[in-house]
């Protein structure tokens, strides 16, 4: 089985490649393409992964291209992780949104918002490149806005993209430990957007024990969700959220603690990965050195991870049962496994909605349960929505598509109307000055006129 990773640069690719070595099940994925722009670093990239498969006999083959149509020709799937500008175009969308008062998160307010309309003609035109190439393949999109961007991808491949996160599955991991029980054996009653949605319920055994914890105070706090949200506001929700509605529900106070630090999120990475690809791509290296290099900046940056939120709620450092992440990667393997063995699984995915949550029409991409099988992944049903997410949902949903009509129409009144429209912006006028802003700074919004 053939793997093609789009932006196969970029610093997460060794999370997936060594959940491929650990992989020796008969189909396993034998041969690993590598795609990206920057040739540099595909060169650092294919480095780490030679220093992990060091020993290992039945270690995927790995190939690297700057050339798309090659790395897509043969693919069974096609993992897209792309990042449209780097991490410059990233520091450069949280500057732009601070300076108007806004949030400029990668994927939430004003911020997903510019980098939804730099990727989505992108990811648009690398869609219609695999149903041309490999109409056989599956996508996995891990592109970010994850939702956005599997929305646009689907209109060329339909079901046959499917978006993944991680952020729910690491919540879910926790509060089914939390409650005594085993993740695998837990079933997770989530749904909303990526980026925004809520733990209803988790039942064990036919049984909803999330009450439970909603009574424990202390076993609340005692988690990275529940430190960020507090256990009052939790018990008033009913619900546990994803760790981005942080942004949402703390608002102000975030926007405060991000315009006082020294440096932003985007451009501690920009500055970090810099220090790290010029590690990597050294002619000296000795054997294991880019792995160790690339071990030492992952746990610095997973340490640092949403750290002004974590000031703004008063909790400190992140504790190491905090630190594992849902295991993007972990996801992507059981999906890939799922459809090509037909091995059957339930996973928490980006899919289109097909009458999932009636508020929202057909095509809207959402994240929920789906049951996953050699035909792909099938939304379950859920129950409503509570009317305080219906509005969150529905207005940032119409703010993506905003999104996809800019990026198709080119328009810049569209791309107005998708900042104005969503719920973290607060002005109109502002919405035009980021427009403005972000056009001037980024060549990839050329095309708005």
């Amino acid at each position: 089985m053939r793997l093609t990773i789009l932006g196969g640069g970029g610093f997460r690719v060794p999370l997936v490649y060594g959940a491929l070595l650990g992989d020796h099940a008969e189909g396993r994925v034998s041969h690993v393409t590598l795609y990206d722009e920057d040739s540099g670093r595909l060169r650092a990239m294919a480095r780490v992964l030679a220093d992990q498969a060091a020993g290992i006999a039945d270690a995927p083959a790995v190939t690297a291209t700057t050339d798309l149509d090659e790395a897509l020709r043969g693919a069974d799937f096609v993992f897209s992780a792309i990042r449209v500008g780097g991490l410059e175009g990233r520091a450069a969308d949280e500057r732009i949104a601070l300076a108007e008062g806004v949030l400029g998160q990668e994927t939430v307010g004003a911020g997903g918002i510019a980098y939804g309309l730099r990727t989505v003609p992108v990811a648009r035109e690398i869609a219609r490149r695999v149903a041309r190439t490999a109409p056989g393949a599956w996508v996995i999109n891990f592109t970010n806005p994850a939702g956005v961007v599997t929305e646009a991808m689907a209109e060329e491949l339909g079901d046959r993209v499917i978006g993944i996160c991680d952020s729910p599955v690491g919540l879910g991991r926790r509060i089914a430990r939390l409650l005594g029980a085993r993740p695998e054996e837990a079933w997770i009653d989530y749904v909303g957007l990526n980026h925004l949605g809520w733990v209803r319920g988790l039942r064990i055994g036919g049984r909803d024990e999330l009450p439970r914890l909603l009574a424990d105070a202390q076993a609340l706090e005692s988690f990275e969700e529940g430190r960020l949200f507090g256990a009052e506001w939790l018990r008033s929700l009913g619900a546990i959220p994803n760790e981005y509605l942080h942004y949402y529900y703390f608002n102000r106070d975030t926007v405060r603690a991000y315009q006082e630090v020294k440096q932003t999120r985007g451009a501690f990475l920009r500055d970090q990965q810099r220090g790290f690809y010029a590690e990597a791509a050294r002619p000296d290296q000795a054997p294991g050195a880019a792995l160790a290099a690339w071990d030492r900046t992952r746990a610095e940056r997973e340490a640092t991870y949403m750290a002004e939120n974590r000031e703004v709620a008063g909790v400190g450092e992140r504790e190491e049962s905090d630190l594992e992440s849902g295991g993007y990667e972990k996801v992507a393997l059981a999906l890939m496994r799922a459809i090509a063995r037909d091995e059957r699984a339930t996973l928490i995915l980006n899919v289109r909605n097909r009458g999932t949550l009636s508020v929202l029409d057909a095509e809207a991409v959402i994240e929920v349960p789906c049951l996953v099988d050699a035909n792909g992944a099938h939304p379950v049903a859920v129950d409503p929505l509570p009317l305080h997410a219906v509005g969150l949902v529905t207005s940032v949903k119409a703010a993506e598509r905003e999104v996809l009509a800019a990026a198709a129409s080119g328009s810049r009144a569209d791309a107005v109307k998708a900042f104005a429209l969503h719920p973290l912006v607060d002005s109109v006028a502002v919405a035009r000055r980021l427009v403005a802003g972000y056009a001037a700074e980024h060549p990839g919004l050329g095309y708005l006129r």
